[in-house]
């Protein structure tokens, strides 16, 4: 079975297959996470923001061009580099940021953190901080909607390293054999934490891992949200058509390290640049000023109101109190009244 490849290009000329409306909409949706996650890495270097902290700049249009291409009643799961999903999805950037606080306000009770969120009003089934972990868990989803005949399917991130896990070829498997209606998602950035895919394994153009399974498979310029949203639409056009599970690779690249701990020398400035220069922020902005679907006054609108968006989550999850004392025995199991052992 044959994949399609789509690399990365550092010079596009706009796209107008899309309406006005949608690229506004992405270019508010990434901006939202880009400003986001900018100031939760400042937070952090003030130690406001403690524990892990995975940043997505850079891959926002893996989620954006996504979003466009499903229905709000589809399912959504990822790793642990997973703030940029739920906002773009609707989450309250309020509960989010809360949650990066580790406040009682946040979407996980302040229990969860940045690897851990999660919001069941939008169907964000969660980050998942154990590498590959999510995968069989997007499948069991999937199945799910099957067999309830709902006609919805599960959107399955994971990062390039999952790819080397024994339930990423187990799940794959599976998927085929039910037909389940998932799409995988791989967010190859390039590096596996700090090392480069090209060092843990002979296969490098990770779409050909679906072969084996006889699973369609693309490979996708992930920096334009325009070749996401088309590459989603027709995986989900097969998922909800009964033919099962669709692999797409999403070249994708992140500015920052693998997390903010970090310092990411294991790259050249030229690396960077390079990817820089294919913003995927940016290249929205051109196709609507190249188009004048909007003004630069009217972008620059949208920008400080998200801007100011941000600063209010951030006074909102300052101002929000810690989880008290007692939430410790909460959420554990569906039975509120287990007898727990405590001494």
């Amino acid at each position: 079975m044959a994949v399609t490849k789509q690399m990365p290009k550092t010079k596009v000329k706009p796209a107008t297959n899309f309406s006005k409306e949608t690229y506004v909409r992405w270019y508010d949706m990434m901006q939202l996470m880009r400003k986001f996650e900018e100031k939760a890495g400042q937070l952090y270097g003030q130690q406001k923001i403690k524990g892990f902290c995975h940043l997505y700049i850079g891959q926002e249009a893996c989620v954006a061009g996504a979003v466009t291409a499903l229905t709000k009643d589809d399912k959504w799961i990822t790793a642990y580099r997973d703030h940029a999903h739920p906002l773009a999805l609707g989450t309250s950037p309020n509960a989010v940021m809360a949650e990066l606080f580790a406040k009682s306000t946040g979407c996980s009770k302040g229990k969860g953190g940045s690897m851990h969120i999660f919001d069941k009003s939008v169907n964000f089934v969660g980050g998942h901080g154990i590498v590959g972990g999510q995968i069989p868990l997007g499948a069991g989803l999937a199945f799910a909607e099957k067999y309830n005949k709902t006609g919805n399917l599960c959107m399955t991130y994971m990062g390039d390293g999952a790819v080397r896990q024994g339930s990423f070829h187990e799940t794959f498997n599976m998927a085929m054999t039910w037909k389940l209606p998932v799409i995988f998602v791989v967010e190859n950035n390039g590096y596996a934490m700090g090392t480069s895919v090209s060092r843990t394994s002979n296969v490098t153009e990770l779409a050909t891992l679906a072969l084996a399974y006889q699973m369609p498979a693309e490979t996708v310029n992930a920096m334009r949200c325009e070749d996401v949203h088309e590459a989603v639409a027709r995986a989900a056009e097969r998922a909800r058509a009964g033919e099962g599970p669709t692999f797409l690779e999403f070249k994708t690249y992140r500015y920052k390290g693998h997390s903010m701990s970090d310092p990411a020398k294991y790259r050249t400035k030229e690396e960077l640049e390079e990817y820089r220069n294919q913003d995927p922020i940016e290249m929205v902005r051109h196709t609507i000023l190249e188009n004048k679907y909007a003004t630069e006054q009217e972008l620059e609108e949208i920008d400080n109101r998200i801007k100011a968006q941000v600063a209010e989550c951030v006074e909102f999850a300052e101002k929000s109190p810690y989880p008290t004392a007692d939430e410790l025995y909460k959420d554990v199991y569906v039975q509120e009244d287990y007898p727990y052992i405590q001494d």
